[in-house]
């Protein structure tokens, strides 16, 4: 598989780095990660421009004292030093309005250091003489690119120039089989577990210096049946894994989840349920992958720790409960079999099928049992739903009023599709479309035959009121007359 080239968003603290970061990822589903502790100050998002594909990342300010004192790595947070490093290309954002400061010859400083290309950004240039920018031609990264961010201009010359060198984003061909990332924090047991998955103790060497940001496709057959293993950390030799120095990827991670059928999140039962793992969990349902999780380590508790951790699975899986959890022991195998019911149960309600007329049944039979709100004096009618799409599963539904209906009655529908058609481990996504009025917009038309039915009606109506005589008739029927 071919690697996306990474882009970092370099600069200090309030250049406008997340405007332009949301700016170049708009026009795409970004998968954007920000995990808390992890990855404190850095956010991921997959990007395309005129078909070519690259991942962005946006970064932490680099920098926070302005008077330029001190050495670069002072004012760098980790997390952005590791974006810089891993990336392929570095956009170097500056204040347009501030001009010059000592940080961004610092930070200028320490880029012509790697050796990589780098684009410099002059942002904020609304309400600033159009020389502005020249002055950032002294920190030697050529012409900088002028522009808002904000508004987007100045944007398609950045990324003209910065993609001209990218390759055309292919259709790649993979491995025939149900694809399975799995995927969790170091040394919870993923390349113990994967090389039982592969069912053998063979030596599979797919340590590959410097892929560091590509999935790697293991196919592999069982019983009869094709899979392809997506791994993020590669398979190893077991003498050779040192999962003590494996680091946790944040890109290898996203791209694993969302080439997947099904995602497999390990978690060290030992440790417990920790935040990651919730990141973790929280990507692959953004991705609407289907997931099976697997507690590793469960044989190394005690009776005690077992009934914690149970206890603390059904307190942070309470959201989740159509997610089946398996109590594994990789290093032994204890479990590890009862994993692939599972997941052919996820893919198969992630992929399911069923016709307009049966769908929209079941759509009538829950509204009939419990039938939605009235607004405004009127019953919400919904009146037919049909499947929109699979991996995740995908259920439109018509009716009228469909953006008041409320979200306890969303998810109520949710719930009962799901107990009907017995979807686990699946995410499922209910939209709803409202009916178009098919006369909204249109102007009436009056013709002169037409005008003239009306002027007709009208003189008969008022004829009708008046006596022989041209008086008023009384409306007062049977009535006394008012004297």
């Amino acid at each position: 598989m071919s690697i996306k080239p990474v882009v970092a968003l370099i600069g200090r603290p309030n250049v406008g780095k997340s405007t332009l970061f949301n700016q170049i990822t708009r026009t795409r589903q970004a998968l954007v990660a920000d995990l808390a502790g992890l990855t404190r100050d850095r956010q991921y998002g997959d990007a395309s421009y005129e078909g070519k594909s690259f991942i962005v990342v946006d970064t932490g300010g680099i920098g926070e004292a302005d008077d330029g004192s001190g050495n670069i790595d002072d004012y760098m947070s980790e997390q952005s030093h590791t974006a810089i490093h891993e990336a392929d290309i570095i956009v170097f954002v500056v204040d347009a309005r501030a001009g010059i400061i000592g940080s961004d010859e610092e930070i200028a400083k320490f880029l012509h250091t790697l050796g990589k290309p780098v684009y410099i950004v002059a942002n904020k240039v609304d309400g600033v003489h159009d020389a502005a920018p020249v002055e950032f031609y002294s920190l030697g990264f050529g012409e900088p690119y002028p522009m808002s961010a904000s508004h987007g201009r100045g944007l398609a010359n950045l990324l003209d120039d910065l993609t001209v060198e990218m390759p055309e984003q292919e259709v790649e061909e993979t491995p025939d089989g149900l694809k399975l990332a799995v995927i969790g924090r170091p040394n919870v047991g993923k390349s113990t577990l994967v090389n039982r998955l592969l069912g053998e103790e063979r030596v599979v060497v797919y340590d590959m210096p410097g892929t560091t940001r590509d999935s790697i496709y293991i196919p592999y057959e069982r019983e009869g049946k094709n899979y392809v293993l997506i791994d993020t950390a590669g398979v190893r030799r077991r003498g050779r894994i040192d999962e003590k120095v494996e680091k946790f990827s944040v890109i290898k991670t996203l791209q694993a989840i969302k080439d997947s059928n099904v995602t497999i999140i390990v978690i060290d039962a030992q440790e417990g349920i920790v935040d990651q793992d919730l990141h973790m969990l929280g990507f692959a349902l953004d991705a609407g992958r289907a997931i099976v999780i697997a507690i590793n380590k469960w044989d190394g508790l005690s009776d005690d720790q077992k009934d914690l951790v149970k206890k603390e699975m059904d307190r942070r899986f309470h959201f989740i409960p159509y997610v089946k959890v398996h109590l594994i022991s990789a290093l032994h195998g204890t479990g590890v079999g009862n994993l692939y019911p599972s997941i052919h149960k996820a893919y198969q309600s992630a992929m399911f099928k069923v016709s307009t007329n049966r769908l929209t049944q079941i759509l009538q039979d829950a509204v009939t049992a419990h039938p939605p709100p009235m607004v405004g004096g009127r019953r919400i009618k919904l009146r037919y739903a049909h499947i929109g799409g699979h991996n995740p599963p995908v259920i439109v539904i018509h009716g009228n009023q469909t953006a008041s209906l409320p979200k306890s009655y969303q998810r109520y529908l949710e719930n009962q599709f799901r107990e009907v058609f017995k979807l686990e481990g699946t995410p499922l996504h209910v939209e709803f479309k409202m009916n178009a009025n098919p006369y909204a917009g249109r102007k009436k038309v009056v013709t002169k035959e037409k005008a003239q039915q009306l002027r007709q009606r009208k003189k008969a109506q008022s004829y009708k009121k008046t006596d022989k005589k041209g008086n008023r008739k009384s409306d007062n029927k049977g009535g006394s007359k008012h004297r």
